[in-house]
Order: structure tokens, then C-alpha cells, then sequence
């Protein structure tokens, strides 16, 4: 009921100034005009920045607006050029899925239907903690776990990869244990120093797995140039680090590896004695290391160069292992001399890939890019920084602004090759010549200086003012009409008679004058 009730009666009105419901308050039966009238300047601000958020958050968790976004992301990818709006693009969609799927929020499976947890699930503006190229390091690491679940290589039994981001501090990043390597992001690394004390514990709660890190620490340890560890023991290099024969070089992908050292390591090296023949079978070039019973290790002072090297070492052991069922024992098998055919496998291997006499890419760095493209292509979201793009760009094209025509010293006559003056049934004869003219003609019209000079000897003058009998040479302009045919000038470039920092725009208005 209103404040004031008007009603009606015999011949008059009756205002009632309560109400009949007591729990009726004045302040709720203000409406929202009267309520917005009377907030003060500073809430009335706040409220209409609150409802902008939301509006902002609203769009951009619309369903249209990913699809939208993915669309713009994709058309430029496809033209093979990396734009600041396109980085910026990617940006945005890599928060919008962090924050829907990845980070601290439930963690997906790469073949769940529609979803994939992204890879780069870190803010664009790195952390304090964060060394100089610690944010491009996890992201490469996430994306070499995803690789190994890709192909196989993962499993729950001490098998990790590390990559060291700090030789000054030994700071090294690993998996967290507990997580499968489907489900491993940049985020969710963990950060340990060499004895494995946890610095920074990253996006879970997860901590790390002691008996699988102590082989990364010795060698960490031991080799200062190794930057990246890989440590796999799939069916095929478990099988293989239990024979005695070792990895036998039957194979391109065998040859490849260069020289193979052999431990025997069964889950730790506290002991003097150990330590030091796990060093030695290091030694200082070895890049390949079987732990007899228990997988190998490949070692790389880049992750592309340890990936190129767990790859083929994978390849190899499925070769080998393949070829002892067939042939029933290693006497059956044709084993290559490795150390002769070095130079020409390991060798151009780790030599890299030239271009021009020119070092693109190191080792391993060309076929790693390939897979963060088509990791980005399946929806992982790398965060790799590419350094070429798959499409090669197309050479501008040539027109007169961007490359002016210079002078010609020829004469029309030589330029048409006496037609012009000639026959005009010739002319239409051949309409083809007759057009390649007209375009020569046309070219060369507003180039040719329509002065000419002679060269004349005149009396050298002494400072008195009287004649000399030695004289001078020098150059006069002549009047004489027709006698433009000049000095023949060798082009040694074709902007050679443009001035220089000339516009080109302004180099076409002169010759269409």
C-alpha cells in the first residue's frame, strides 16, 4: 500500500497517511530512479564500471566470440606472416583457454572430444621469479611432454624430462609426479636446484619424484655444456639396455647417434666409486647414454638437439629389436663400421642445416619447429616462437613508382629498329612489334634530355683581362635543333639519374608532366 491512499466518499476524500503493512519500510518503497538520484558521484562510478565488466566477461566467454577469434587466428597464420596482431590475437585466445581450461582449473586429456589443455597456460607478463627466457624454456619443455605422450614414450615409472634454465643458481625444471604427460603445462612445471629442494612449486600442489631426478642431477652435475635430459625406457630401449650386445649400429637412425656410452645404474649414486665411473662413462662428448635394465638418456645443450637425439635413439631400438626376431641372433645381422661412416651420418647431422653457406637452423632445431606447428595446428597452443614461416612470402611486385625507369642514350630509331619510319604496312603486319614500340617509346619519351652540348675550345683569359694563347675546353649548350643524340652513358644502375631520397610518387608525377 502507498503512503498517501486516496479514497473515495460520499461528497469527499479521505488521504490516509499509514500503512496498513508494518513491515513496509521507506526506504523499500523508493524506486530505483529515486535510488539512483541519490547515490553520490564516486558509487554511481563504480556501479558503471561493474556493469561494463560484465559485459566484457560475457563476450568473452561466448562461444561466438572463441569461434570468431579462432577464425582471425587462423586466416593469418595461413598467410605465413607473424603480425603484431596476430601475437597479440594469440594472446588473448591463450588467456580466454587458461582460464577456462588450464592453470589451477581441471586438467584435461588430450583425447577428451573437443578440448585440448593448452600448453602455454602463462599470463603475458612473466612472473619476478622468472630468469631471462624461463617463460619460451617451459613452454618448450610442456610441449616436448606432449610430444612424448604423442609418440608413445610416456610412462608413470621415473621417466622425465629436465631442462636446466639457471647454470649459475642450477635451477632446473621438471613434471611434477602424479601427472600424466598429457596433462603437463608451462604452469605446472616445478622449479628444483640441483639436490632436488623444490624453489618454486608452480601451478599444483604436486611435488617431484626423487628416484627419477637423481640421474638428471649427476649428470647436470657432471656435463656443464648439457642443458636438456630426456630419459625414456619404452619397451624398446628397455629391451635394448638388457643385452649385452648394446645398441648395435645396423642402422641409418643407429649411425646417427655417434658414439653410445653404457652405465650401470640402479637408482642411485651416493657412492664415491659410483659417481666417478658414471663420469666416466659420461665422458666430455657423449650424447647418448644406455642405463643398462633401465631405458637411456639423451643429453642435448638445446631441447631440440636432446629431442633429436631420443628420437632417433627410440627409432634405432625399434630397428634392432625388430631385426633380432627376424634373424634369430646378432650373427645374422650386418653390423656397420661405425667410426668409418661417422663423418658422413653423425657428422652432417650435427653440422646442422645450411642455407647459402649460412647456419639456419642448429642441430635438431628444423624438425622440432615442424612439430610445434603441427602441435599449434591441433589446438596445443605451444607458445613456440617460430623462427620461419611455412609459407615462403612472395617478392613484391615491380612497377614504375616503386623502381623508376633511368636515361636511355638510344635513339628512337635504334630502339625500333627502323620501323618507325618505315613502311606503316609493315606496322600492321606484325601488331605485336608495333605495340612493343608504342611501350618503348612511351618509356623512354620522358627520359631523353631534350638538350644537346657541344664540345668548344675557348682562350683562356688572364686576370687583366687579356687573352691567352693556351686554351680551354668546356661545354656549351647548343641551339641547334635535332642534335640530341648525346654521349652513350653505361647504366650502372637503374636508379643511377634518380636523385637520391626521392619519392617515388613524386618521380611518377614528373614523368606523367
Amino acid at each position: 500500500m502507498s503512503l498517501v491512499d486516496v479514497r473515495p466518499a460520499a461528497g469527499s476524500l479521505t488521504l490516509s497517511l499509514t500503512s496498513n503493512n508494518p513491515k513496509d519500510r521507506f526506504v523499500d518503497r523508493i524506486d530505483q530512479a529515486d535510488r539512483s538520484r541519490t547515490l553520490s558521484p564516486d558509487l554511481k562510478e563504480d556501479f558503471t564500471m561493474m556493469e561494463q565488466k560484465k559485459r566484457v566477461t560475457h563476450i568473452l566467454h561466448s562461444p561466438v566470440f572463441k569461434e570468431e577469434l579462432e577464425g582471425l587466428i587462423q586466416d593469418q597464420t595461413t598467410k605465413g606472416s607473424s603480425p603484431a596482431g596476430l601475437l597479440a590475437l594469440r594472446h588473448i585466445a591463450d588467456l580466454i583457454t587458461a582460464s577456462t581450461m588450464g592453470g589451477a582449473g581441471p586438467l584435461s586429456s588430450p583425447s577428451s572430444v573437443g578440448t585440448v589443455t593448452p600448453v602455454n597456460d602463462l599470463h603475458a607478463t612473466e612472473p619476478q621469479t622468472f630468469v631471462k627466457g624461463e617463460k619460451q624454456s617451459r613452454c618448450k619443455l610442456a610441449s616436448l611432454y606432449r610430444l612424448m605422450d604423442l609418440f608413445s614414450w610416456a610412462r608413470f615409472t621415473s621417466s622425465y624430462a629436465t631442462i636446466r634454465v639457471s647454470k649459475e643458481q642450477d635451477h632446473i625444471l621438471m613434471g611434477p609426479q602424479g601427472l600424466s604427460f598429457a596433462e603437463v603445462s608451462a604452469a605446472n612445471l616445478v622449479k628444483v636446484n640441483i639436490i632436488g629442494e623444490v624453489v618454486e612449486r608452480g601451478s599444483t600442489d604436486l611435488g617431484v619424484d626423487m628416484f627419477g631426478f637423481a640421474p638428471h642431477a649427476a649428470i647436470y652435475a657432471m656435463r656443464p655444456d648439457v642443458k636438456c635430459i630426456v630419459h625414456i625406457h619404452t619397451p624398446a630401449t628397455a629391451a635394448v639396455s638388457s643385452m649385452k650386445c648394446g645398441l648395435l649400429p645396423i642402422s641409418q637412425e643407429a649411425l646417427l647417434l655417434g658414439d653410445v656410452s653404457y652405465f650401470g645404474y640402479h637408482g642411485d649414486l651416493d657412492g664415491r666409486d659410483e659417481k666417478m665411473a658414471f663420469q666416466k662413462a659420461l665422458g666430455p662428448n657423449a650424447k647418448v647414454v644406455v642405463l643398462q635394465n633401465h631405458g637411456l638418456v639423451a643429453l642435448g645443450e638445446t631441447i631440440e638437439e636432446a629431442f633429436h637425439y631420443v628420437y632417433h635413439s627410440q627409432q634405432a631400438c625399434e630397428i634392432q629389436v625388430g631385426a633380432l626376431r627376424c634373424s634369430g641372433g646378432v650373427a645374422n645381422l650386418v653390423v656397420l663400421d661405425r667410426d668409418r661412416l661417422k663423418p658422413r651420418t653423425q657428422g652432417i647431422a650435427a653440422g646442422g642445416v645450411t642455407i647459402d653457406n649460412e647456419l639456419k637452423w642448429k642441430v635438431g632445431e628444423a624438425e622440432f619447429e615442424s612439430l610445434m606447428r603441427m602441435l599449434d595446428n591441433l589446438g596445443y597452443r605451444t607458445g613456440y616462437s617460430h623462427r620461419n614461416p611455412i609459407v615462403r612470402e612472395k617478392p613484391p611486385s615491380k612497377n614504375d613508382v616503386e623502381i623508376p625507369a633511368t636515361v636511355s642514350a638510344l635513339s628512337l630509331d635504334a630502339l625500333c629498329g627502323g620501323v618507325a619510319d618505315g613502311d606503316p604496312g609493315q606496322m600492321l603486319a606484325s601488331p605485336m612489334k608495333l605495340l612493343a614500340q608504342k611501350q618503348q617509346k612511351e618509356r623512354t619519351r620522358w627520359l631523353t634530355s631534350p638538350h644537346s652540348y657541344l664540345k668548344v675550345h675557348v682562350p683562356e683569359r688572364s686576370a687583366s683581362g687579356e687573352c691567352s694563347p693556351r686554351t680551354k675546353t668546356t661545354w656549351m649548350q647548343s641551339s641547334e635543333p635535332g642534335t640530341n643524340r648525346g654521349t652513350p652513358i653505361k647504366i650502372e644502375d637503374l636508379n643511377q639519374f634518380v636523385p637520391l631520397n626521392t619519392n617515388p610518387t613524386d618521380v611518377l608525377d614528373k614523368r606523367n608532366m
